[in-house]
């Protein structure tokens, strides 16, 4: 009879640890959320002033998100849906970017073919009322928000310009898209600037390239594609961004606490600008979507990195939706670059470090040159045959030819962007050292 129940006994002498574990644990939390609602209750009867229960709940569930790392968070409803427009790249709106002065809401600049555009608001016009409600006392999210609204719905502007009388514009609101990606011709260099990573950015980018190529033709030498300032956005774009330029090869890939969470994601064939020389510029605001394109493009050779080290958030963020509640934003994963390096407080260190500076032309005065000297051989190939010193001319003082080291710098590239220039400079040199080569 013993022998038949040692079996069940040495099972059950095995399995009691994990269970008591199990049961002090769920004791333990248990514990914890007392402390919590001790806490809570004291806060609520106590407290200075009088805080709803919502407000505590909110609070103390941002604190415990954020509390894990500064990326980790708690959206609520208003917070949820701007973030939501944001990703989007797309809104219900009038196509203006704004400022506040003065208590008035001031249009930095109408967006080009968008309601305010065709509708004439100009850059300068100051907003006074929105459907004859005075904007005055408004802060700026606040007059955002009101000007934001349904496509097809209309609003009123009343706008102060110069010293004309103040006037009303009826615009109605149409859909909005965030331009993302800008671009344009320096030389015969494209340059490509991406602000963010939306939902708008990949087509954007698609677009950006295809009207280069056509303006510039076989004229392309190069590409600069200037991710300064940019602080990230969605995975899924910056993956596209960097499959734009490469024709194969891992991208990025994110790992999980668990092992079996970890995931790839790989290059497709076709490089949209067919292998041409590539410059990335960075800079300490480069982040996040930003940093995983920069550091796949240098691992695979396809990109000189150039400016200075980028910020060093190399940490995935899933927005959980909460239904009724807003959304919490939860750090999952960590990225790993291609060659498997986490960035993560580390960055991507540039391949060529570019700071920004401004630069000044130093005038130098006067210089003398060899044509100007009394008695300079003249140029052998414009007389048609070698020239020879004047008889007894006297030859020039030592003083008056430069030392060494005494000769002007070349003149600062005309353009304030000293890292833009620096990189423009560097893909005309790599097309004249080609063309040379070739020849």
């Amino acid at each position: 009879m013993l022998r038949k129940l040692l079996p069940a006994l040495l099972l059950l002498l095995l399995l009691a640890p994990g269970v008591l574990h199990a049961q002090s644990s769920k004791s333990d939390t248990y514990e914890q959320l007392k402390l919590f609602g001790d806490v809570f209750e004291r806060v609520r009867s106590s407290y200075v002033e009088e805080v709803t229960d919502k407000e505590l709940v909110e609070a103390a569930i941002n604190g415990m998100l954020s509390s894990l790392d500064p990326h980790s968070s708690y959206l609520d409803a208003d917070s949820f849906g701007d973030m939501q427009v944001q990703t989007k790249g797309a809104f219900g709106g009038l196509g203006i970017e704004v400022t506040m002065e003065n208590g008035f809401v001031k249009v930095v600049s109408p967006i080009d073919d968008t309601p305010a555009f065709r509708a004439g608001v100009e850059a300068g016009d100051l907003i006074t009322h929105l459907d004859s409600e005075p904007v005055l006392g408004l802060n700026l999210s606040d007059a955002v928000d009101r000007m934001r609204g349904e496509v097809g719905s209309d609003i009123v502007l009343t706008i102060r310009r110069g010293d004309q009388e103040p006037f009303d514009i009826t615009i109605t609101r149409d859909v909005i898209r965030i331009q993302s990606v800008r671009s344009r011709v320096e030389g015969n260099i494209g340059y490509i600037r991406v602000t963010a990573f939306n939902e708008q950015t990949s087509p954007g980018l698609d677009k950006a390239i295809a009207d280069l190529k056509k303006e510039l033709g076989d004229k392309v030498i190069g590409w600069v594609l200037d991710l300064r300032n940019n602080p990230g956005g969605l995975l899924n774009q910056a993956i596209a961004v960097t499959d734009a330029f490469l024709d194969k090869g891992e991208i990025v890939s994110t790992r999980a606490r668990d092992p079996e969470e970890t995931y790839r994601f790989n290059a497709e064939p076709g490089d949209m600008v067919n292998g041409q020389p590539l410059i990335v510029l960075i800079n300490g605001g480069s982040a996040s979507a930003s940093e995983i394109v920069a550091g796949a493009l240098q691992d695979h050779g396809r990109a000189i990195i150039m400016g200075t080290q980028s910020f060093g958030k190399g940490s995935v963020q899933t927005i959980i939706p909460l239904p009724g509640h807003g959304a919490m934003r939860l750090t999952t994963s960590r990225y790993y670059t291609p060659s498997g390096q986490s960035i993560q407080a580390t960055g991507i260190v540039p391949d060529i470090e570019v700071k920004q500076a401004r630069l000044e032309e130093i005038d130098a005065g006067s210089r003398r040159r060899e044509a100007d000297l009394r008695g300079a051989l003249t140029n052998g190939d414009e007389a048609g045959a070698p020239a020879t010193e004047e008889e007894g001319a006297p030859a020039p003082e030592a003083q008056e030819a430069p030392s060494e080291g005494e000769e002007a710098a070349p003149a600062a590239a005309s353009s304030s962007d000293y890292q833009l220039s620096r990189a423009l400079d560097l893909l005309r040199g790599l097309a004249l050292f080609k063309e040379r080569a070739a020849n």
